[in-house]
């Protein structure tokens, strides 16, 4: 027997890659000990293809008192299907599929470019050229740092992403630059929550205006978001009517203002850990 072709990242997309993580035999090949639920590494092979993922079954999820229980792997593939919507591909390939342990969310396996910069510490008050500032950090010793975050595009349409899908965890490690030039991101269990809980490390554009990708992005994803289309019939199967409404209320309102949002002051605007 030959053995399986490796699909690359980037190698195969759109429908042909979906059925590979949905429909493939997934062969589990160890566990990621950092993360805070369950999420294993696997291989998912198919019609002599093979690929590398992340399966995090619903049994493995911690509960949590904001959140439904049992609703993370929902709320980690609706992310997809809303970045999808908005044209970006920021999250990478995802489904809900059955598993070795049950039903879960399974999806592509990013490897990260060591080298991109994207976070950083710095000295001074000034986050200088190419940086935008999200607060001071101590570091040690009575000693404090201004933590930036890069001014790049992606990372500004990640921002706008967050804002839509009310995303309540954007830490740095959730952040993968591969080595193709594209950016990835990770992480969307707890997001689409009706109430506001945007915490994330991507505050550089506050109260600045949206770019104009982003304002005709937000415009196509309010159409998709009328009742009867496919985004909203698929976003109805994984989420609760009242947090689909909350999106279509949040689209509205970043729509109406033409700015990114700004911390609310009403709780911790950065998760902990940041990173």
């Amino acid at each position: 027997m030959s053995a399986p072709e490796r699909i690359p990242q980037g190698g195969v997309t759109g429908p042909d890659l979906l059925t590979l993580l949905a429909d493939g035999e997934l062969t589990v090949r160890g566990r990621i000990r950092e993360a805070s639920n369950a999420a294993l590494v696997c291989t998912v092979a198919l019609d002599g293809r093979e690929a590398s993922c992340v399966y995090k079954p619903v049994a493995g999820e911690r509960p949590l008192w904001d959140f439904p229980d049992g609703t993370l792997a929902q709320r980690e593939v609706a992310a997809y299907e809303v970045s999808e919507a908005l044209g970006w591909g920021l999250v990478p390939p995802t489904v809900l599929r059955d598993g070795p342990y049950g039903e879960g969310m399974v999806q592509l396996w990013i490897d990260a470019d060591p080298s991109a910069e994207l976070l950083a510490l710095i000295e001074g008050e000034e986050p200088g050229d190419g940086w935008k500032a999200i607060g001071f950090a101590e570091v040690g010793e009575g000693r404090t740092a201004l933590l930036v975050h890069a001014d790049d595009e992606r990372l500004r349409r990640l921002a706008v992403l967050d804002a839509v899908i009310n995303n309540g965890d954007r830490k740095g490690g959730h952040l993968l630059p591969s080595p193709d030039g594209a950016l990835y991101a990770i992480d969307h269990g707890v997001t689409f929550n009706a109430d506001a809980k945007l915490r994330t490390l991507l505050w550089g554009w506050a109260g600045e205006p949206l770019p104009a990708d982003a304002l005709a992005a937000l415009e196509e994803l309010a159409k998709a978001l009328a009742p009867e289309r496919r985004l909203a019939t698929r976003l109805g199967e994984l989420l609760t009517p009242a947090e689909v409404d909350a999106i279509r209320a949040r689209v509205d309102r970043l729509r109406d203002s033409g700015r990114h949002p700004a911390p609310s002051g009403q709780w911790p605007a950065i998760p902990w850990p940041p990173m």
